[in-house]
Protein backbone atom coordinates (compact mmCIF):
# COMPACT_ATOMS: atom_id res chain seq x y z
CA UNK A 1 0.00 0.00 0.00
CA UNK A 2 2.74 2.66 0.97
CA UNK A 3 4.63 2.02 -2.20
CA UNK A 4 1.50 2.39 -4.03
CA UNK A 5 1.08 5.14 -2.48
CA UNK A 6 4.77 6.47 -3.24
CA UNK A 7 4.09 5.83 -7.01
CA UNK A 8 1.35 8.02 -7.31
CA UNK A 9 2.89 11.03 -5.34
CA UNK A 10 5.52 10.60 -8.04
CA UNK A 11 3.67 10.27 -10.81
CA UNK A 12 1.63 13.86 -10.01
CA UNK A 13 4.90 15.06 -9.20
CA UNK A 14 6.23 14.09 -12.82
CA UNK A 15 2.65 15.53 -14.44
CA UNK A 16 3.35 18.79 -12.31
CA UNK A 17 6.44 18.78 -13.70
CA UNK A 18 6.09 18.85 -17.14
CA UNK A 19 3.25 21.06 -17.28
CA UNK A 20 4.21 24.55 -19.36
CA UNK A 21 5.69 27.15 -16.56
CA UNK A 22 4.36 30.05 -18.92
CA UNK A 23 0.77 29.03 -18.45
CA UNK A 24 -1.79 28.59 -15.62
CA UNK A 25 -5.00 27.56 -15.51
CA UNK A 26 -8.19 29.18 -14.93
CA UNK A 27 -11.62 28.62 -15.63
CA UNK A 28 -10.26 25.63 -17.72
CA UNK A 29 -8.40 27.96 -19.76
CA UNK A 30 -4.33 28.58 -19.99
CA UNK A 31 -3.22 32.24 -18.88
CA UNK A 32 0.41 33.71 -18.88
CA UNK A 33 1.88 33.08 -15.44
CA UNK A 34 3.94 35.86 -13.92
CA UNK A 35 6.88 34.48 -13.80
CA UNK A 36 10.67 35.34 -12.95
CA UNK A 37 11.51 35.59 -16.73
CA UNK A 38 8.28 38.23 -16.81
CA UNK A 39 9.88 40.41 -13.73
CA UNK A 40 13.14 40.47 -15.11
CA UNK A 41 11.78 41.81 -18.25
CA UNK A 42 9.41 44.54 -16.70
CA UNK A 43 11.23 45.88 -13.94
CA UNK A 44 13.65 47.81 -15.90
CA UNK A 45 11.06 49.84 -17.87
CA UNK A 46 9.65 51.52 -13.78
CA UNK A 47 13.65 50.95 -12.87
CA UNK A 48 14.92 52.84 -15.87
CA UNK A 49 12.33 55.90 -15.36
CA UNK A 50 11.61 56.97 -11.50
CA UNK A 51 14.41 58.58 -11.40
CA UNK A 52 14.28 59.93 -14.92
CA UNK A 53 13.66 63.82 -14.39
CA UNK A 54 12.75 64.87 -18.28
CA UNK A 55 10.95 64.66 -20.22
CA UNK A 56 7.95 65.79 -17.93
CA UNK A 57 4.49 66.85 -17.78
CA UNK A 58 4.20 68.72 -14.78
CA UNK A 59 0.03 69.96 -14.72
CA UNK A 60 0.59 72.24 -12.23
CA UNK A 61 -1.82 75.42 -11.39
CA UNK A 62 0.62 78.36 -10.86
CA UNK A 63 -0.26 80.54 -8.05
CA UNK A 64 2.37 83.21 -9.23
CA UNK A 65 6.32 82.99 -10.38
CA UNK A 66 7.37 81.34 -7.33
CA UNK A 67 5.65 78.07 -8.30
CA UNK A 68 8.05 77.50 -11.34
CA UNK A 69 10.47 74.84 -10.12
CA UNK A 70 12.21 71.67 -11.55
CA UNK A 71 9.67 68.69 -11.23
CA UNK A 72 12.48 66.99 -8.66
CA UNK A 73 12.30 70.39 -6.49
CA UNK A 74 8.14 69.88 -6.84
CA UNK A 75 8.34 66.34 -6.18
CA UNK A 76 11.15 64.97 -4.88
CA UNK A 77 9.27 61.99 -4.12
CA UNK A 78 7.53 60.61 -8.12
CA UNK A 79 9.35 63.33 -10.39
CA UNK A 80 10.28 60.21 -12.91
CA UNK A 81 7.88 58.61 -15.32
CA UNK A 82 7.38 61.66 -17.16
CA UNK A 83 4.07 62.84 -15.26
CA UNK A 84 3.23 62.58 -11.26
CA UNK A 85 1.21 59.51 -11.28
CA UNK A 86 3.51 57.08 -13.33
CA UNK A 87 5.39 57.38 -11.19
CA UNK A 88 3.85 57.11 -8.38
CA UNK A 89 2.67 53.27 -10.81
CA UNK A 90 5.86 52.68 -11.45
CA UNK A 91 7.01 52.83 -7.60
CA UNK A 92 3.70 50.32 -7.04
CA UNK A 93 5.36 48.26 -10.10
CA UNK A 94 8.59 47.50 -8.21
CA UNK A 95 7.70 47.10 -4.76
CA UNK A 96 5.26 43.98 -5.98
CA UNK A 97 7.96 42.73 -8.32
CA UNK A 98 10.23 42.97 -4.94
CA UNK A 99 7.59 41.35 -3.13
CA UNK A 100 6.90 38.67 -5.21
CA UNK A 101 10.27 38.08 -6.39
CA UNK A 102 12.87 38.06 -3.69
CA UNK A 103 14.97 36.59 -5.61
CA UNK A 104 15.26 39.36 -8.44
CA UNK A 105 18.30 40.15 -9.96
CA UNK A 106 18.46 43.37 -9.63
CA UNK A 107 16.89 43.65 -6.39
CA UNK A 108 19.54 45.38 -4.26
CA UNK A 109 19.26 48.24 -6.93
CA UNK A 110 15.76 48.48 -7.03
CA UNK A 111 15.06 48.56 -3.77
CA UNK A 112 18.12 51.59 -3.57
CA UNK A 113 16.09 54.08 -5.32
CA UNK A 114 12.73 53.22 -3.70
CA UNK A 115 14.08 53.90 -0.34
CA UNK A 116 15.92 57.13 -1.81
CA UNK A 117 12.47 58.06 -3.10
CA UNK A 118 10.19 57.08 -0.47
CA UNK A 119 11.66 59.55 2.32
CA UNK A 120 9.84 61.28 5.01
CA UNK A 121 11.42 64.11 3.96
CA UNK A 122 10.41 63.57 0.21
CA UNK A 123 6.84 63.03 1.04
CA UNK A 124 6.73 66.30 3.31
CA UNK A 125 7.51 68.19 0.36
CA UNK A 126 5.11 66.56 -1.88
CA UNK A 127 2.31 66.58 1.00
CA UNK A 128 2.66 70.62 0.94
CA UNK A 129 2.52 70.81 -3.01
CA UNK A 130 -1.21 68.91 -2.28
CA UNK A 131 -1.96 71.39 0.92
CA UNK A 132 -1.51 73.94 -1.38
CA UNK A 133 -4.68 76.29 -2.16
CA UNK A 134 -4.08 75.76 -6.22
CA UNK A 135 -3.41 72.61 -6.13
CA UNK A 136 -5.59 70.63 -3.95
CA UNK A 137 -7.41 68.55 -6.51
CA UNK A 138 -4.35 67.21 -8.17
CA UNK A 139 -3.95 64.34 -9.89
CA UNK A 140 -7.41 63.45 -8.67
CA UNK A 141 -8.79 60.82 -8.40
CA UNK A 142 -6.28 58.82 -10.64
CA UNK A 143 -2.64 59.58 -9.16
CA UNK A 144 -4.50 59.61 -5.78
CA UNK A 145 -5.54 55.48 -6.21
CA UNK A 146 -2.34 54.53 -7.39
CA UNK A 147 -0.69 55.83 -4.11
CA UNK A 148 -3.39 53.96 -2.44
CA UNK A 149 -2.05 51.21 -4.43
CA UNK A 150 1.55 51.17 -3.27
CA UNK A 151 0.68 51.66 0.44
CA UNK A 152 -0.98 48.40 -0.17
CA UNK A 153 1.53 46.83 -1.86
CA UNK A 154 4.07 48.49 0.76
CA UNK A 155 1.45 46.29 3.65
CA UNK A 156 1.71 42.98 1.58
CA UNK A 157 5.38 42.70 1.75
CA UNK A 158 7.16 41.91 4.62
CA UNK A 159 10.05 43.26 4.23
CA UNK A 160 11.67 45.91 6.86
CA UNK A 161 12.62 48.94 4.34
CA UNK A 162 8.72 48.51 3.32
CA UNK A 163 7.44 49.05 6.74
CA UNK A 164 9.38 52.24 6.76
CA UNK A 165 8.22 53.76 3.32
CA UNK A 166 4.75 53.14 4.08
CA UNK A 167 5.11 55.09 7.24
CA UNK A 168 6.53 57.87 5.32
CA UNK A 169 3.69 57.72 2.96
CA UNK A 170 1.30 58.18 5.94
CA UNK A 171 0.82 61.63 5.92
CA UNK A 172 0.27 61.97 2.41
CA UNK A 173 -2.23 58.76 2.50
CA UNK A 174 -4.22 60.16 5.04
CA UNK A 175 -4.58 63.65 3.33
CA UNK A 176 -5.82 61.90 0.07
CA UNK A 177 -8.40 59.41 1.91
CA UNK A 178 -9.68 62.22 3.34
CA UNK A 179 -9.75 64.64 -0.05
CA UNK A 180 -11.23 61.56 -1.47
CA UNK A 181 -14.23 61.42 1.43
CA UNK A 182 -14.92 64.41 1.16
CA UNK A 183 -14.90 64.81 -2.66
CA UNK A 184 -17.34 61.85 -3.39
CA UNK A 185 -20.30 62.94 -1.48
CA UNK A 186 -19.96 66.18 -3.85
CA UNK A 187 -19.62 64.39 -7.26
CA UNK A 188 -23.59 64.22 -8.19
CA UNK A 189 -22.84 62.45 -11.40
CA UNK A 190 -19.79 59.87 -12.18
CA UNK A 191 -17.27 60.71 -14.56
CA UNK A 192 -17.57 57.93 -17.17
CA UNK A 193 -15.01 58.43 -19.71
CA UNK A 194 -11.56 56.26 -20.78
CA UNK A 195 -9.03 58.49 -19.52
CA UNK A 196 -7.58 59.32 -15.70
CA UNK A 197 -10.76 60.92 -14.28
CA UNK A 198 -13.02 57.47 -14.90
CA UNK A 199 -14.68 57.19 -11.75
CA UNK A 200 -15.84 53.21 -11.70
CA UNK A 201 -11.70 52.82 -11.94
CA UNK A 202 -10.94 55.32 -8.78
CA UNK A 203 -13.82 53.79 -6.89
CA UNK A 204 -12.68 50.10 -7.33
CA UNK A 205 -8.87 50.81 -6.73
CA UNK A 206 -9.79 52.90 -3.52
CA UNK A 207 -11.90 49.76 -2.35
CA UNK A 208 -8.99 47.28 -2.80
CA UNK A 209 -7.07 49.24 -0.79
CA UNK A 210 -10.10 50.09 1.88
CA UNK A 211 -10.35 46.49 2.29
CA UNK A 212 -6.63 45.79 2.36
CA UNK A 213 -5.90 48.30 5.04
CA UNK A 214 -9.33 47.98 7.29
CA UNK A 215 -10.36 51.86 6.09
CA UNK A 216 -13.51 51.68 6.74
CA UNK A 217 -14.95 54.69 6.74
CA UNK A 218 -13.52 55.25 3.40
CA UNK A 219 -15.25 51.78 2.21
CA UNK A 220 -18.51 52.80 3.57
CA UNK A 221 -18.62 55.95 1.32
CA UNK A 222 -17.26 53.60 -1.69
CA UNK A 223 -19.60 51.18 -1.81
CA UNK A 224 -22.19 53.65 -1.63
CA UNK A 225 -21.38 55.92 -4.16
CA UNK A 226 -20.85 52.55 -6.47
CA UNK A 227 -24.08 51.75 -5.89
CA UNK A 228 -25.91 55.19 -6.74
CA UNK A 229 -24.39 55.52 -9.82
CA UNK A 230 -23.93 52.69 -11.30
CA UNK A 231 -26.64 49.80 -10.42
CA UNK A 232 -29.13 50.74 -12.10
CA UNK A 233 -27.26 50.82 -15.74
CA UNK A 234 -28.66 48.78 -17.90
CA UNK A 235 -27.31 48.22 -21.94
CA UNK A 236 -23.30 50.16 -21.44
CA UNK A 237 -22.87 51.03 -25.37
CA UNK A 238 -19.90 48.48 -25.68
CA UNK A 239 -19.95 48.98 -29.41
CA UNK A 240 -18.91 52.81 -28.85
CA UNK A 241 -16.09 51.63 -27.62
CA UNK A 242 -12.76 52.54 -28.14
CA UNK A 243 -12.45 56.21 -28.05
CA UNK A 244 -9.41 57.44 -30.07
CA UNK A 245 -7.54 57.92 -27.03
CA UNK A 246 -8.86 56.08 -24.35
CA UNK A 247 -6.66 53.38 -22.04
CA UNK A 248 -9.91 52.02 -19.83
CA UNK A 249 -12.98 50.90 -21.28
CA UNK A 250 -16.06 52.26 -19.28
CA UNK A 251 -17.97 49.99 -19.31
CA UNK A 252 -15.54 47.14 -17.96
CA UNK A 253 -14.47 48.88 -15.26
CA UNK A 254 -17.94 49.37 -14.23
CA UNK A 255 -18.47 46.07 -14.50
CA UNK A 256 -15.12 45.30 -12.84
CA UNK A 257 -16.23 47.77 -9.57
CA UNK A 258 -19.54 46.51 -9.03
CA UNK A 259 -18.13 42.78 -9.36
CA UNK A 260 -16.66 43.55 -6.07
CA UNK A 261 -19.67 45.35 -4.37
CA UNK A 262 -22.46 43.07 -5.28
CA UNK A 263 -22.27 39.25 -4.09
CA UNK A 264 -21.92 36.52 -7.25
CA UNK A 265 -25.56 35.94 -7.68
CA UNK A 266 -26.43 39.98 -7.17
CA UNK A 267 -23.73 40.76 -9.92
CA UNK A 268 -24.59 38.07 -12.40
CA UNK A 269 -28.07 39.67 -12.41
CA UNK A 270 -26.80 42.93 -12.79
CA UNK A 271 -24.19 42.14 -15.07
CA UNK A 272 -26.54 40.20 -17.87
CA UNK A 273 -28.68 43.57 -18.27
CA UNK A 274 -25.69 46.18 -18.01
CA UNK A 275 -23.99 44.63 -20.41
CA UNK A 276 -26.17 41.86 -22.53
CA UNK A 277 -23.97 39.06 -24.39
CA UNK A 278 -20.85 39.45 -22.67
CA UNK A 279 -21.26 36.55 -20.72
CA UNK A 280 -21.85 34.58 -23.85
CA UNK A 281 -20.34 35.82 -26.95
CA UNK A 282 -18.04 38.83 -25.14
CA UNK A 283 -15.81 38.09 -28.67
CA UNK A 284 -18.77 39.97 -30.53
CA UNK A 285 -18.64 42.63 -28.08
CA UNK A 286 -14.59 43.35 -28.52
CA UNK A 287 -11.58 42.84 -30.18
CA UNK A 288 -7.98 43.76 -28.96
CA UNK A 289 -7.42 47.59 -29.99
CA UNK A 290 -4.95 48.10 -32.46
CA UNK A 291 -1.90 50.67 -32.17
CA UNK A 292 -0.76 53.03 -34.96
CA UNK A 293 1.82 54.84 -33.57
CA UNK A 294 3.71 54.09 -30.36
CA UNK A 295 5.79 57.25 -30.64
CA UNK A 296 2.32 59.08 -30.06
CA UNK A 297 1.79 59.37 -26.86
CA UNK A 298 -2.10 59.34 -26.77
CA UNK A 299 -2.34 56.53 -29.99
CA UNK A 300 -0.48 54.10 -27.37
CA UNK A 301 -3.17 54.35 -25.20
CA UNK A 302 -4.41 51.93 -26.86
CA UNK A 303 -2.42 49.17 -26.06
CA UNK A 304 -3.10 50.36 -21.94
CA UNK A 305 -6.36 49.61 -23.01
CA UNK A 306 -5.51 46.50 -24.04
CA UNK A 307 -4.07 45.82 -20.67
CA UNK A 308 -7.06 46.97 -18.96
CA UNK A 309 -9.48 45.38 -20.42
CA UNK A 310 -7.78 42.60 -20.16
CA UNK A 311 -7.51 43.04 -15.50
CA UNK A 312 -11.50 43.65 -15.83
CA UNK A 313 -12.04 40.55 -18.10
CA UNK A 314 -9.65 38.05 -16.01
CA UNK A 315 -11.77 39.58 -12.89
CA UNK A 316 -15.15 38.94 -13.98
CA UNK A 317 -14.25 35.73 -15.76
CA UNK A 318 -12.74 34.52 -12.75
CA UNK A 319 -15.58 35.11 -10.53
CA UNK A 320 -17.82 33.21 -13.21
CA UNK A 321 -15.85 30.39 -14.21
CA UNK A 322 -16.45 31.77 -17.66
CA UNK A 323 -14.05 30.32 -20.22
CA UNK A 324 -15.02 32.85 -23.36
CA UNK A 325 -14.05 36.14 -20.46
CA UNK A 326 -10.45 34.35 -20.03
CA UNK A 327 -9.75 33.43 -23.54
CA UNK A 328 -10.55 37.03 -24.68
CA UNK A 329 -8.50 38.43 -21.99
CA UNK A 330 -5.45 36.60 -22.82
CA UNK A 331 -5.93 37.64 -26.47
CA UNK A 332 -6.32 41.35 -25.28
CA UNK A 333 -3.46 41.09 -23.00
CA UNK A 334 -0.61 38.88 -25.54
CA UNK A 335 -1.43 41.66 -28.51
CA UNK A 336 0.06 44.59 -25.89
CA UNK A 337 2.63 42.64 -23.87
CA UNK A 338 4.41 41.23 -27.41
CA UNK A 339 4.73 44.68 -28.26
CA UNK A 340 5.96 46.26 -25.01
CA UNK A 341 9.46 46.68 -25.63
CA UNK A 342 9.17 49.56 -28.68
CA UNK A 343 11.61 51.48 -27.59
CA UNK A 344 8.87 54.48 -26.90
CA UNK A 345 9.22 56.22 -23.86
CA UNK A 346 5.40 57.46 -24.42
CA UNK A 347 4.17 53.93 -23.62
CA UNK A 348 7.48 52.35 -22.23
CA UNK A 349 7.56 54.62 -19.00
CA UNK A 350 3.93 53.62 -17.55
CA UNK A 351 2.76 50.23 -19.53
CA UNK A 352 4.82 48.44 -17.22
CA UNK A 353 2.30 48.43 -14.27
CA UNK A 354 -0.61 47.47 -16.82
CA UNK A 355 0.95 44.64 -17.76
CA UNK A 356 1.87 43.59 -14.26
CA UNK A 357 -1.61 44.19 -12.74
CA UNK A 358 -3.10 42.24 -15.55
CA UNK A 359 -0.86 39.38 -14.60
CA UNK A 360 -1.44 39.22 -11.14
CA UNK A 361 -5.01 39.90 -12.26
CA UNK A 362 -4.78 36.53 -14.16
CA UNK A 363 -2.93 34.77 -11.71
CA UNK A 364 -5.73 35.37 -9.35
CA UNK A 365 -4.10 33.40 -6.91
CA UNK A 366 -1.44 35.93 -6.03
CA UNK A 367 -2.38 38.57 -3.92
CA UNK A 368 -1.96 41.81 -5.35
Amino acid sequence: MKVRSLQCVVLLLTILGCQDTNKKIVANVEVPVLEIGKAEYLYHFAFDCIDKEYPNKLGQTLGDSTYLATPSALHPAFYGCFDWHSSVHGHWTLVNLLRLYPNLEHFDAILKKLKANITAENIAVELDYFNDEHNKNYERTYGWVWLFKLDEALGHWEHPRAKDMSQNLQALIDTLERNLIDFLPKLTYPIRVGTHSNTAFALSFALDYARSQNRSELETILLKRAKEYYLLDVNCPITWEPGGFDFFSPCLQEASLMAKVLTKNEFLHWITQFMPGLLSSPEKLMQPAEVTDRSDGQLAHMDGLNFSRAWCLYEIGTLLENQSLIQLANDHFTVSYEQMGSGEYAGEHWLASFALYTLIKGNYAIDG
